[in-house]
């Protein structure tokens, strides 16, 4: 059997690893051990917040609805109530987008939410 020196493959692993670990800060980002720490938990933490995100971001339309359905004397529970017994389904991300950029067409699905409340 033949001796195998890790010379290079080491050396590659090596530098993946810290390039991944740019942005960090003080020795985790140029030293192997600290660098493969820092990598190994940044990766966990990019697997939580993949999920996290879709919570934030769902928080944040049902914020702007909210603010939205306010604004025309509805809380956000009785239109999503209006909604649903006028037969309007759509999502909250787009509700959220016609409430902070075209207010007119959500006064139209708000007042057909109240009509269907009445």
């Amino acid at each position: 059997m033949s001796r195998v020196k890790r010379g290079v493959t080491k050396q590659a692993r090596h530098k993946k690893v810290i390039k991944q670990a740019k942005g960090a800060r003080g020795r985790s980002k140029n030293t192997f051990r600290a660098a493969n720490q820092r990598v190994e938990k940044n990766l966990q933490y990019a697997y939580r917040d993949r999920k996290v995100r879709k919570r934030t971001f769902r928080a944040l339309w049902i914020q702007r609805i909210n603010a939205g359905a306010r604004e025309h004397g509805l809380t956000y529970s009785q239109f999503m109530n209006g909604l649903s017994l006028a037969g309007i389904e759509l999502d909250r991300k787009v509700l959220a987008d016609m409430a902070a950029r075209d207010p007119a067409a959500f006064k139209s699905v708000v007042d057909a939410a109240q009509a269907a409340l009445d």
